[in-house]
């Protein structure tokens, strides 16, 4: 972790931002609709952040956008890093490292991802319960800084469950369809192959993506309570047969907004930081 780095980025965006967020928001592919919500919005493109990495990535905005949502002071990431655009684990964890130092306390972390359960159905929102991480690595790999959390962080509540229990209760009350299951994380760029989801289904996965698992373990390492939910915008390989692409993940998660942004915000109104 390069301390220098996060401090410059810090002390830029407390010069730029006089408020001070409680909780932060990363906005999955499709998901960035979320940030035009926000009363009083500050926005800061990435590429005017000393240290931070770009997003490359269609349907990421690559701002960070700071504002009121559900009356409540929120940080939201128009757009996140992946592993597989080559940017070392350090980089696409960078921003949870600054949200703490802001004062974070609380991450909603979405995507969009595969349904592997056959159950599920495109336009799905499931609420992440847990997640399997099949990356091959782990952000925390190398020196650990004892100030921020332990040496070997406890992820038996990876997904706070309290969270878990208010987002279900909003969508509940809201009449929203909505899942609630386990995410398995792969690296990509390449959808996975019928025998791989057959895999992840075998061993218990409900969802696949290319993100998310790292962010939430830096939070966990934080002590930062987290929210995870997915966007189901496309059945896996093998479960339809159909050809898979990056087109139709905009197109399902845009026609889905209304009921993301409904849920987000309801969970935000019902939250107590205190």
């Amino acid at each position: 972790m390069n301390v220098t780095a996060l401090q410059e980025t810090f002390d830029y965006i407390k010069k730029a931002v006089p408020v001070r967020p409680e909780i932060g928001i990363i906005l999955g592919s499709g998901l960035g609709i979320l940030a035009t919500e926000a009363e009083n919005a500050k926005r800061i493109h990435y590429s005017e952040l000393p240290n931070f990495p770009v997003s490359t990535v269609e349907g990421h905005e690559g701002q960070l956008v700071f504002g009121e949502l559900a009356q409540k002071q929120v940080v939201l990431m128009q757009g996140r890093f992946h592993f597989y655009e080559g940017y070392s684990m350090e980089q696409v964890v960078f921003p949870i490292r600054v949200m703490n130092m802001l004062g974070v306390r609380m991450l909603i972390v979405t995507n969009a991802a595969g349904g592997v359960n056959q159950g599920f159905n495109p336009g799905d929102l499931m609420i992440i319960s847990d997640h399997i991480n099949l990356m091959g690595t782990n952000p925390l790999i190398g020196a650990n800084y004892d100030d921020i959390g332990p040496r070997f962080p406890d992820m038996s509540e990876a997904y706070d469950a309290e969270l878990v229990k208010i987002a279900e209760r909003v969508a509940q009350r809201e009449g929203l369809v909505y899942r609630k299951g386990v995410y398995a994380a792969l690296t990509g760029p390449s959808y996975e192959t019928p025998a791989e989801i057959k895999y992840l289904r075998t061993i218990g996965a409900d969802a696949v993506g290319m993100s998310t698992i790292p962010e939430v373990i830096i939070a966990n390492h934080a002590g930062i309570r987290v929210l995870g939910i997915s966007c189901v915008t496309n059945m896996a390989s093998g479960v339809l047969s159909q050809k898979l692409n990056h087109k139709e993940v905009m197109e399902t998660a845009n026609r889905v907004r209304d009921q993301f942004i409904t849920l987000v915000k309801g969970v935000l109104q019902e939250v107590n930081l205190q």
